[in-house]
């Protein structure tokens, strides 16, 4: 069987570490945890289960913290398995790769697998979260994580991608002041790749491999982006609530959708908003308001 290293970063995870690492290992004996200096345990805990733990300081960039792991971890496996903390590998996903992946095409560089979201404790099976499919496994030395701030993917140096039947689970156990907190923070890098994709000639170049990666991005910059904003939040919290029939997961549905398909997305737009406003009562660049407004070394 083809040896898996799993990698993992984490800043204060212990609510999810022991799940898992314990489910990382599963897959296979070898797995790194990259830690941001976390202060609740996460290490010790993620060491007394088996796995291996390198302190490296945040960047205040998931990309770069990705990318620094590829660079200087000494891996062994096959293939590289990311894996957020707070995600686990189903059962049925971790029987299908003991049995495809010695036997995938020699030019296959990359699985996508499905994401299975959890919400409220509840698996969300409408609204199109069911529909969200990102590369996670490729062979080692032959990807790296894309450099935007936010929705950034895994790139293959050569070859194609293929995709598995079953999924990896992303459910997170903390409260809900954690995960709006957590989003204020996005919705500042969302708006920073925002300006900075206004100026990336090259921008079409950085698309993702995998055709579903492509298709969201190409909606982000084409379609989404076109609607005039503070009405583009709303026309898509109805489409995927509505349109996408999310109302049918209940209560769970109706709450991460307003946040995450609305509140969010609205919250995005009113920062652009406030940032422009002001760049031009000052006459500067939309970029140096962002960064001295909210401390983030965009450029």
């Amino acid at each position: 069987m083809a040896k898996i290293s799993v990698l993992i970063l984490t800043y204060n995870e212990r609510v999810h570490i022991a799940r898992c690492v314990a489910n990382a290992r599963e897959l296979g004996e070898e797995v790194f945890v990259v830690d941001s200096f976390s202060d609740d345990g996460t290490p010790e805990l993620a060491r007394s289960l088996g796995a291996h733990v390198v302190q490296h300081a945040w960047e205040n960039h998931h990309a770069r913290q990705i990318n620094w792991a590829i660079d200087n971890l000494p891996f062994t496996g096959d293939w590289i398995f990311r894996l957020d903390a707070d995600e686990w590998l189903t059962p049925e996903l971790i029987q299908e790769l003991r049995q495809r992946l010695d036997h995938v095409a020699s030019d296959v560089n990359g699985i996508v697998l499905r994401r299975r979201l959890y919400a409220f404790g509840k698996w969300l099976r409408w609204g199109g979260q069911d529909q969200v499919y990102l590369l996670r496994l490729w062979r080692r030395g032959l990807a790296r994580c894309e450099e935007r701030w936010m929705d950034e993917h895994m790139v293959l140096a050569s070859g194609r991608t293929q995709t598995f039947q079953n999924d990896f689970a992303d459910e997170n156990e903390k409260p809900l002041s954690w995960w709006i907190v957590k989003h204020a923070g996005y919705a500042v890098r969302e708006v920073a790749d925002t300006l900075l994709d206004r100026r990336r000639a090259e921008a079409a170049q950085t698309l993702p491999q995998d055709a579903a990666d492509r298709r969201k991005r190409w909606l982000k910059w084409l379609l989404y982006s076109g609607v005039p904003r503070f009405v583009r939040p709303t026309l898509y919290f109805g489409y995927r609530y509505v349109g996408r029939l999310g109302f049918l997961d209940g209560v769970p549905g109706l709450t991460w959708h307003v946040l995450q398909a609305f509140w969010y997305r609205f919250l995005i737009d009113a920062i652009l908003y406030d940032v422009e406003r002001r760049a031009k009562l000052e006459g500067v660049d939309p970029l140096t308001v962002l960064e001295r407004t909210y401390g983030l070394k965009a450029r």
